[in-house]
C-alpha cells in the first residue's frame, strides 16, 4: 500500500501564489519576479490555485469569510460605509505587497460581498496624475478612481476582475483622454485605449 503524504495546511504563502496566478494572464514577468522573490516554482503556484479553486468548490465548503479566516489568520476589523449601507471590513497584510492589505466586505448577514487588494489605512496613495504614472501594480480600483474622475465601472472578464473607464492624459496639462484600466484582485494590471 502506497500512501500519499499529506498535504501542509493552506497559507498566507500559498494564498498570495493564487493572487499571482490569476495576474499572470496581464503581467508574466511582474509575476515571474514576484514569483521568484517568494522562493516559489511555477508547479507549486498552479497547486496553490487548484487547491484554493478546490476548497472553493468543495459541496461542503466553509463560507468565504471562513475560507479567508482558515488561511490568513485574524483579521483587523473595521466598520466601512458605502453609500447608505454599513458593513465590516476584514484587512490582512499581504507580505508581497506591505503597503497594500487584502480586504473582504461582509454584508449584515455574514455574506462576502466583495474581496480584492486596497491600500493599507494610513498608507498614502501613490501621486496620479497622467497615463505615465498608471504602471501595472501601481494602484487600486479606488485610487484610479478618485485621481481621475468621472469613473465609470466596467464589468470584468473572470469574478476577481474589473475594469474602470477613465479620462487621463497622457501628460502633465494634455487633454484628458479615455482610458480602460482593468485590474485583477483590485490591483491594476494594464491600461489601454477603449
Amino acid at each position: 500500500m502506497v500512501l500519499m503524504p499529506t498535504p501542509s495546511p493552506f497559507a498566507p504563502l500559498d494564498f498570495q501564489l493564487v493572487l499571482l496566478r490569476r495576474m499572470a494572464d496581464h503581467n508574466p514577468g511582474l509575476v515571474e519576479d514576484a514569483r521568484r522573490e517568494l522562493g516559489v516554482s511555477v508547479g507549486e503556484m498552479r497547486e496553490a490555485n487548484r487547491r484554493w479553486q478546490a476548497m472553493c468548490r468543495a459541496p461542503r465548503s466553509r463560507s468565504a469569510a471562513a475560507r479567508y479566516r482558515s488561511v490568513l489568520g485574524t483579521p483587523q476589523t473595521i466598520r466601512r460605509t458605502i453609500g447608505d449601507l454599513e458593513c465590516e471590513a476584514l484587512l490582512w497584510p499581504v507580505p508581497l505587497w506591505p503597503e497594500l492589505r487584502f480586504e473582504v466586505l461582509l454584508a449584515p448577514t455574514g455574506a462576502v460581498w466583495n474581496e480584492w487588494l486596497i491600500r493599507a489605512p494610513g498608507t498614502p496613495a501613490p501621486p496620479l496624475h497622467t497615463l505615465t504614472d498608471l504602471t501595472p501594480w501601481s494602484c487600486t480600483v479606488d485610487e484610479a478612481a478618485r485621481a481621475f474622475p468621472p469613473a465609470r465601472p466596467l464589468e470584468g472578464s473572470a469574478p476577481t476582475r474589473w475594469g474602470l473607464l477613465i479620462s487621463a492624459p497622457e501628460e502633465e496639462g494634455g487633454e484628458p483622454r479615455p482610458l480602460v484600466a482593468e485590474f485583477t484582485w483590485g490591483l491594476l494590471q494594464r491600461v489601454s485605449r477603449p
